[in-house]
């Protein structure tokens, strides 16, 4: 399995951003898919999933309200979709899978290993 991500970029103090997620050589509906976040000198944490076979969606407190996830099949395609935009959400965003994730783990706790899939991330910078 393949994934890219893609979307990120420059977005000023309250706005919006969505990135996405290409999943290649494997199909989604057999992933769960988890967005996770690295801000400069932090480690890297988890902050929403969905499930393999419905599409239901977890996320952490951190970004409830602001951010969802959201599943295209056809396009074998995971969304992530930020909405007001803090400076602190500055960070490279990955986007993950894991194989027969019926239902998804995301958060605090959650080992980042988990996940076997990973992207290469894609940088958001939250500043004016």
């Amino acid at each position: 399995l393949q994934i890219v991500e893609s979307g990120g970029g420059l977005v000023q103090p309250g706005g919006s951003l969505r990135l996405s997620c290409a999943l290649s050589g494997g199909t989604l509906a057999r992933y769960a898919i988890g967005w996770f976040r690295q801000a400069p000198g932090k480690e890297r944490e988890g902050i929403l999933c969905a499930n393999s076979n419905d599409g239901s969606t977890k996320s952490t407190d951190s970004v409830k309200g602001r951010f969802t996830i959201a599943r295209n099949r056809a396009k074998n395609t995971v969304y992530l979709q930020m909405n007001s935009l803090k400076p602190e959400n500055t960070a490279v965003y990955y986007c993950a899978a894991e194989a027969d994730g019926d239902e998804c783990l995301i958060g605090p706790g959650v080992p980042l290993v988990e996940y076997e899939y990973w992207g290469q991330g894609t940088q958001v910078a939250v500043a004016l």
